[in-house]
């Protein structure tokens, strides 16, 4: 702590002592408000609302509407919000990030700040990491909301949504019961998109909130809009979401032609490569470099003289790619292939990410060196980062047990201040110092013994590993000391989240990817609580957590933690690392490793050092500084289009308003500065009257749609193009990010101009005579996630969708009405 904090305190503990003053204010109501009765609730509800209206502002009410939620939750889930809950609500409502610890309820804490904010009627929007937990949260607080007088949508994956309903009262105990880890599906009723978002209070994923803004983006009619105004938003884990999915831009697509024998062809090349011979591998970077003799021996594969002169760089591009498939990503560990798919395994979570794909033709590869079936290439209509989709929010905020070591992102991204709230009892927890192997091999037997001990003598123990290649490996270990165990693959949240929150049964031990079960409380004794059960595992020493080996990321380290010592319980944790896993080998000193060779340490004999506990550290920092110079750096490169974004969005939807006004704005927009003007002029007016207001209108708003949706497409296009050959220009002593913004804007002037153009020329032919007709057949989209090589990921939606409602197919009739077809009209 410098001295200047020390001095006026840091930005939490001058936060929770303002707070500390509000809660009192809080509790004060408790009185008056318990001796209320059920069907009082919804009528104080509707006394704040009409408050509002009257110029109340939501802080007027905020005191009286907080202890009207603490009543309902102690009625509903005979669960009483305690003060440093309170104060966690308050962050919230405050715009800020909650930083609590594992166990310390923060999905009830959320409820105040969520209730509070649904009052004015703009919408409550609770972002989660998967649908599992969207759809457990809107059940079991549903009830909460519900004896409120509020709605609760839900939105999920394929176009599933669904609203709260109230009616099934007998299931009632039987959601207090096992509510926390498994969803009771009779309080859900499947409901259209538009009336889950209509909600006062709507639960989702960041993936499912992003696409649903890219969809609308692309619809031609106000009806098939299905967002409101983004209002308010709580992220619930929000360093998984706001900066570890960060790199991960969305993508809407549509299918743009088969995959070419390109793939195969380059992939029988490149296991013909030699690393270190024919090319060099960077995999702090994940970069493949060719060198002479690899472009040498490719030429002769392919009967060529010189691959960059004779064939340019589309053969280039696919040599390099097949390359990173077989140098970069390895089966079971980036990937799993299932069912005649490839399957990207996401680096953070360990889950299996089905529909997501990798871009820039990486994914095609890895389906030709598996021997898969090639799928389609894609070409995007939208995208948007979502550090872009969430300053949408005229109000955001998050909690997390682990956002501290990244307050500085947080603030300087998103303008957000973490905000430490306190335990509402002591940790008690010991975290052990690592233990350091010379070899994988030394380790895995080390933890197999360990957890024998712990295992003989009741102690339940959580296993974390990095990958679903290291929980099978190390099954084996276990089987062969005869403990018996389970493993979690991240394969299935829902069965998961049921798994989970059983490890802390006595005896129990269970392997799982770091993130598995994230959201999942572990209680000791297992859940429902058995009072002699949790007694025995208490005085056994809690949950045993032990980390097979550093994260990349802190954060992730101490989230894995976090699962042991929940409301001062107690438990112990351990990181068993060696000197072979991936963060030592690629981050890790040189001097470590000869010094660990020198003392003839056995490979099972564990060190503790407390300069190689420092070198990991060190090590975790450099990377973490490293992804988050990639996040702003795609952050800066999405700021340039981000304004397009808005521009071409804003003219979309004046355009499906269908307001007359507008259309004769933009039409004087296009005339102005013409040579020809007043001729064009009198061309508009001749088509209005011959036509009639109505359908010459209709005719216009539907050219400008089709025609901003056709050069928007190609425009991304060509500025992705741009972004990947700007970076040379480093090279000339020139900035990227400044040539790409110069450029960028040149591009976007010359494609308005063109919209004017083609506008007018389609205007200009449109027949009077004829009926017009510019839609076309549409194919339900099929959404798929895709991640760059680099994880800079980007989300896409493949297959024909929304994005083809205003396209023009070569052989379909023109939009202007002649009766040719486009091809041969102004398609030509």
């Amino acid at each position: 702590m410098n001295l200047f904090n020390k001095i006026f305190g840091d930005t939490s503990s001058k936060f929770i002592k303002d707070a500390e003053k509000t809660v009192i204010i809080i509790n004060n109501f408790e009185k008056d408000i318990s001796k209320l009765s059920d069907a009082d609730f919804p009528k104080k509800t509707k006394e704040f609302k009409d408050r509002l209206e009257k110029g109340e502002s939501l802080d007027d009410v905020l005191p009286e509407a907080f202890a009207l939620v603490r009543e309902a939750g102690k009625r509903c889930l005979n669960e009483r919000l305690y003060d440093v809950q309170l104060i966690g609500a308050l962050a919230l409502h405050g715009g800020k990030i909650a930083e609590m610890k594992t166990g310390e309820g923060k999905t009830n804490v959320a409820t105040p700040a969520v209730y509070l904010n649904a009052l004015s009627s703009k919408g409550v929007h609770v972002i989660t990491v998967n649908d599992y937990l969207a759809r457990r949260d809107a059940v079991r607080m549903g009830q909460i909301y519900n004896f409120l007088g509020l709605t609760v949508g839900v939105i999920n994956s394929q176009n599933v949504s669904y609203l709260y309903d109230a009616s099934h009262v007998e299931e009632d105990k039987e959601r207090d019961r096992i509510g926390e880890f498994k969803i009771v599906y009779d309080f859900l009723k499947p409901s259209t998109r538009r009336e889950a978002y209509n909600a006062d209070i709507t639960y989702g994923t960041n993936h499912e909130y992003g696409f649903d803004y890219l969809r609308d983006n692309l619809s031609t009619s106000l009806n098939d809009l299905v967002q409101r105004e983004h209002n308010f938003a709580i992220v619930d884990e929000v360093d998984s979401i706001l900066i570890d999915e960060a790199r991960t831009p969305l993508i809407i697509s549509s299918a743009s032609g088969d995959s070419e024998d390109f793939y195969v062809k380059f992939y029988q090349i490149a296991k013909q490569l030699k690393k270190d011979t024919d090319y060099l591998v960077d995999e702090k970077l994940k970069a493949i470099t060719l060198t002479d003799e690899g472009i040498t021996k490719a030429e002769n594969l392919l009967g060529i003289q010189n691959i960059y002169t004779e064939k340019g760089i589309k053969y280039v591009h696919h040599l390099e790619t097949a390359v990173k498939a077989q140098a970069i990503f390895e089966k079971d560990r980036d990937y799993v292939v299932k069912e005649g798919e490839v399957i990207i395994v996401d680096p953070f979570t360990g889950r299996l990410q089905p529909g997501r794909r990798w871009s820039e033709g990486i994914h095609q590869a890895i389906e030709a060196k598996e021997g898969v079936k090639i799928e389609k290439e894609t070409r995007s209509s939208g995208s948007i980062t979502f550090q872009n989709y969430f300053r949408f929010y005229k109000k955001l905020s998050g909690m997390t047990g682990t956002a501290e070591t990244s307050a500085e992102e947080f603030l300087k991204v998103y303008n957000l201040d973490v905000i430490v709230i306190p335990t509402n009892r002591p940790v008690v927890r010991k975290d052990h110092p690592d233990l350091i192997f010379q070899t994988e091999k030394g380790k895995f037997q080390a933890i197999a013994k360990k957890v024998k001990e712990l295992n003989e003598k009741g102690q339940p123990v959580l296993i974390g590993t990095i990958s679903i290649e290291k929980n099978e490996l190390l099954s084996v270990y276990l089987k062969q000391e005869g403990v018996h165990h389970v493993i979690l693959n991240a394969k299935n949240h829902e069965k998961e989240g049921e798994i989970i929150a059983q490890a802390g049964k006595r005896g129990a031990v269970t392997i799982a990817t770091n993130m598995a079960g994230r959201g999942i409380d572990i209680k000791l004794g297992g859940n429902p609580l058995v009072p002699e059960e949790y007694e025995f595992v208490k005085n056994a020493g809690g949950l045993f957590v032990l980390g097979t080996e550093r994260h990349e990321a802190r954060r992730i380290d101490n989230q894995l933690r976090g699962r042991s010592g929940r409301q001062g319980d107690p438990g112990e944790t351990q990181f068993y690392v060696s000197l072979e896993d991936d963060l030592m080998r690629v981050f890790g000193s040189e001097r470590i490793k000869t010094m660990m060779g020198r003392f003839g340490i056995p490979e099972d004999m564990p060190i503790e050092n407390g300069f190689i506990s420092r070198s990991l550290e060190n090590a975790q920092a450099k990377i973490e500084g490293f992804h988050f110079d990639a996040r702003k750096n795609t952050l800066e490169y999405d700021d340039v289009m981000n304004h397009q974004r808005k521009v071409i969005y804003e003219r979309r939807q004046k355009m499906m308003r269908s307001d007359k006004e507008e259309i004769k704005n933009l039409l004087e927009q296009i005339v102005e500065g013409k040579e020809n003007r007043e001729k064009l002029e009198e061309i508009i007016e001749d088509k209005r009257l011959k036509l009639g207001d109505e359908a010459f209108f209709e005719t216009v708003r539907r050219i400008s749609l089709y025609t901003t949706d056709t050069l928007w497409m190609e425009h991304i296009e060509a500025m992705d193009y741009l972004r990947s050959s700007v970076n040379l220009r480093a090279y000339g002593q020139r900035e990227p990010i400044v040539e790409y913004k110069k450029e960028g804007l040149f591009m976007f002037k010359e494609m308005e101009e063109s919209f004017k153009d083609q506008v007018l020329s389609l205007v200009e032919t449109i027949n009077t005579e004829s009926k017009i007709n510019i839609t076309t057949e549409v194919n339900e989209p099929k959404q798929t996630l895709v991640t760059t090589h680099k994880e800079i990921g980007e989300f896409k939606e493949e297959g024909k969708g929304d994005a083809d409602k205003n396209a023009v197919g070569r052989n379909d009739p023109c939009p202007c009405g002649s009766g040719k077809k486009y091809k041969k009209c102004h398609g030509a």
